[in-house]
């Protein structure tokens, strides 16, 4: 099976760019499956119901989303009529939606998707580990799910790594979203686990993490605030990873980076 993910979607110009290519890479790539990280989505805070719906239509199986999960305040209403959209597992008992579920790939497989967010440097949620555990001691790989993906939406490089050694062996995909940079370390865990620190983001790479480089440039500078952070609305980079499982046991066999338009080098998973 063929898992696509594709990381943080800001602003419009990445929305439309999603839009315009992700019907095209699911048939080039001869995807199963799509997620797309989806928090950055409306205007790089927070995602709208009917950006979500648009990212489905485009071809998304699942999106998750993060810290900015409640930015657009719709969101905490939506989020309970479509299991489909993700908020952090980790949020307090209570919270609107879900962190995790089980769904059907194209092909008939059970793909379990969850979404986690980290706690260096990070608002202080539950333990995003326990979470994790607690869910795929649930739906255990091989079992009750034939591929699994954990989306750790975090800050911190380590804590990454430790998620994806935590796991390494339970799941398909442990994929690093939200520092919106691409890392160079996307390769296959001892145990068969996929992992990469940071997919990188969808969008305008000629830019402070997807923002017009202005205001962050002034802020850095004088410490005033003159005006909001706004979506940078240039050429727009698609980065992403297409992992090959193992029908047999869910694991993975290879992760490939993804990376199409804008200024970054592009990269593009060879399929047979």
């Amino acid at each position: 099976m063929r898992l696509l993910f594709l990381g943080d979607v800001v602003g419009r110009a990445a929305r439309e760019e999603i839009y315009k290519q992700l019907p095209r890479l699911k048939v080039s790539l001869k995807a199963d499956f799509v997620v797309v990280n989806g928090e950055n989505a409306a205007g790089g805070f927070g995602i709208t119901e009917s950006i979500f719906h648009a990212l489905l239509d485009a071809g998304a199986d699942v999106v998750t989303l993060g810290n900015h999960s409640w930015d657009q305040r719709e969101a905490l209403v939506f989020i309970e009529r479509d299991g489909r959209l993700l908020r952090p597992a980790n949020y307090p008992a209570g919270t609107p939606g879900m962190g995790a579920g089980l769904f059907e790939a194209e092909n008939g497989a059970r793909v379990f998707v969850m979404n986690v967010l980290g706690r260096v440097f990070m608002p202080a949620l539950d333990d995003p580990f326990a979470s994790v555990e607690r869910e795929l001691s649930a739906c255990p790989l091989g079992h009750a799910c034939d591929a699994a993906i954990i989306d750790v939406h975090a800050e911190a490089t380590s804590e990454k790594l430790a998620m994806g050694h935590f796991v390494d062996g339970r799941a398909s995909l442990v994929v690093g979203t939200h520092t919106h940079v691409p890392t160079a370390d996307g390769h296959v865990l001892a145990g068969g686990t996929a992992y990469m620190t940071d997919v990188g983001m969808c969008g305008d790479y000629d830019s402070v993490l997807g923002m017009d480089k202005e205001e962050p440039l002034n802020r850095f500078l004088t410490h005033i605030p003159r005006g909001r952070f706004t979506p940078a609305m240039g050429d727009v980079t698609l980065s992403g990873v297409l992992v090959e499982t193992d029908d047999a046991t869910g694991l993975a066999r290879s992760i490939e980076p993804l990376r199409l338009g804008g200024c970054l080098p592009e990269a593009m998973p060879q399929v047979n």
